[in-house]
């Protein structure tokens, strides 16, 4: 890791001895974190044009009272919290709109206007990070309804088929169950508090899916961006469908 040597009293915001453009790295997070925090704001207070058919969206599912029986408003509203909840406490994400948002720090080694003493996650609203495991168990039942959402999503009025709409909310929820079990707090439930997993109870299982668990943590990173993506392109494509915008593509 790069260190700054920048001399003590002559730091501030961007103080840093590194001579690369680092600032490159902030902008594209800045951009596709903002843009989609603002359509995805936009779509879950909409509260139209996410059901077509077979497909639901992603920001829909599970659909609470769509009929606004007793709830008024949109039922994205209801379902927001949990994956909202987890990406927000996401270690990777942190990480990334800590420095694009906040600029604490912008980037490695680069100085940060921080006028008091630091204080990590331990006050509030920061504190609330610490949720981050109870949001992964939130996020692993709402992994569960999407994939059936998503082998609802290629039966068409009770027959098999395959449409455009199928192919694109199978990819989403694939690429969002590889970010949910790429997860750091699931490696840690799944291998942590153990020294000897041979000495521990189901050893040889739990050390099998720690591995695996690792395999996949090691792409955290690219699954975060990757399901960021799949998810808003699954509700738009969606939306596009149910409001008339495109017709869906029947495949088989």
């Amino acid at each position: 890791m790069a260190e700054s040597r920048a001399p003590r009293g002559q730091g501030g915001l961007g103080a840093t001895l590194r001579i690369d453009a680092w600032w490159i790295e902030v902008i594209p997070v800045v951009v596709v974190l903002g843009l989609f925090g603002l359509y995805a704001t936009l779509r879950a207070f909409e509260g139209a044009h996410y059901e077509w058919g077979p497909y639901l969206s992603p920001f829909y599912s599970p659909l609470i009272d769509p009929k606004h029986h007793w709830w008024r408003f949109s039922p994205a509203l209801l379902i927001l919290a949990g994956p909202l909840g987890f990406r927000v406490t996401c270690y990777y994400y942190r990480k990334a709109y800590y420095r694009a948002f906040f600029l604490d720090p912008p980037a490695c080694a680069v100085g940060e206007a921080r006028g008091h003493g630091y204080r990590g996650e331990t006050r509030f609203p920061f504190i609330l990070q610490n949720l981050h495991r109870y949001f992964l168990y939130l996020a692993l039942i709402f992994i569960l309804f999407l994939w059936k959402d998503a082998i609802s999503a290629f039966f068409f009025e009770g027959r098999f088929g395959v449409g455009v709409g199928s192919l694109v909310l199978l990819t989403n929820v694939v690429l969002l169950t590889m970010y949910t079990f790429s997860c750091h707090s699931l490696r840690h439930i799944v291998g942590g508090n153990v020294d000897c997993f041979s000495c521990a109870a189901f050893g040889g299982p739990r050390h099998k899916a720690w591995r695996g668990v690792s395999i996949l943590n090691e792409r955290h990173m690219l699954f975060a961006w990757l399901s960021l993506f799949s998810v808003g392109l699954a509700d738009f494509y969606v939306r596009l469908v149910a409001s008339g915008g495109i017709h869906d593509l029947r495949i088989l």
